[in-house]
């Protein structure tokens, strides 16, 4: 491991343990049965209200982390931490986690609200109490026209829209996103981005993201952390200080472009060294 690359696992580990991490990845390794080495010690440190995009290219563990986040892998070595502790559950009164992956994998015989409410089902949540859970819920995603419609009604972008208001009826304090947009057109990407940082401020999330793309994690994040691969280890993890309110004027800005171009310059430093 190169010396910078120590000081950075160094530096997480301690910043982590001081500002009481909503997640903590501590030296997590992942290693497949058929020999591949996905993520190697990786260490990281997520806060309380923090919007933090992982980013790299494939094969770089972003996903496979994010899994981990979620209690639907286990790392090889290493350990994950939830709000402080290494529970059997993610979730408990209070803190609740809640996933959305790169497709909407709606229910086609469901209707849309029917869909939404499928955790709170699942969860034994009473009909009336889901109900208005779920009402709540497309509206804060632009659906509440849309509750009775099948998904096959919906455009993509507006099947994600549903996707996400699945995962915010169970009023989730911590929020992981799996590159959720990455299939859709651009105008659609960048307006989802724009609801999404609203419903971010306005919820009191603490978000972690999966995206391929520098703009994208730019205009969303408090944080980006850059990714490399063979096998999945963080080289960067750089502060996004840009406005709290972020439209269209901050994605053509000088600072936007200034960050765009740091994170690029460090993604192909990171391949270039992977490539040797």
């Amino acid at each position: 491991m190169k010396r910078e690359e120590a000081e950075l696992l160094a530096r997480s580990a301690t910043e982590g343990e001081a500002k009481d991490a909503v997640l903590l990845a501590n030296g997590v390794e992942k290693t497949y049965p058929n020999g591949t080495h996905a993520l190697d010690r990786v260490r990281l440190a997520i806060g309380r209200g923090e919007f933090v995009s992982l980013l790299g290219p494939s094969g770089c563990g972003k996903s496979t982390l994010l899994k981990m986040f979620a209690g639907l892998e286990q790392p090889s070595a290493g350990q994950v931490r939830w709000w402080g502790s290494n529970m059997a559950s993610v979730n408990t009164p209070g803190r609740t986690l809640a996933m959305v992956f790169q497709e909407a994998t709606l229910m086609p015989w469901a209707r849309v609200a029917d869909n939404a409410r499928l955790p709170l089902d699942l969860a034994g949540v009473p009909r009336v109490q889901a109900d208005a859970r779920v009402r709540d819920a497309l509206d804060l995603v632009g659906l509440s026209k849309f509750g009775q419609v099948y998904p096959r009604e919906l455009s993509g972008g507006m099947q994600m829209r549903a996707s996400i208001a699945r995962a915010l009826a169970t009023e989730p304090n911590l929020l992981l996103m799996d590159e959720p947009f990455g299939a859709l057109d651009e105008f659609t990407r960048n307006k989802l981005d724009a609801d999404l940082r609203t419903l971010w401020s306005q919820r009191d999330l603490t978000v972690v993201f999966v995206t391929h793309s520098i703009y994208e994690a730019v205009y969303l994040s408090s944080r980006v952390v850059v990714m490399a691969a063979r096998p999945g280890r963080v080289i960067a993890d750089v502060p996004i200080d840009g406005p709290a309110v972020r439209d269209e004027d901050f994605r053509v800005s000088p600072q936007f472009v200034g960050y765009c171009k740091q994170l690029s310059d460090l993604l192909v430093a990171a391949n270039q060294t992977s490539a040797h």
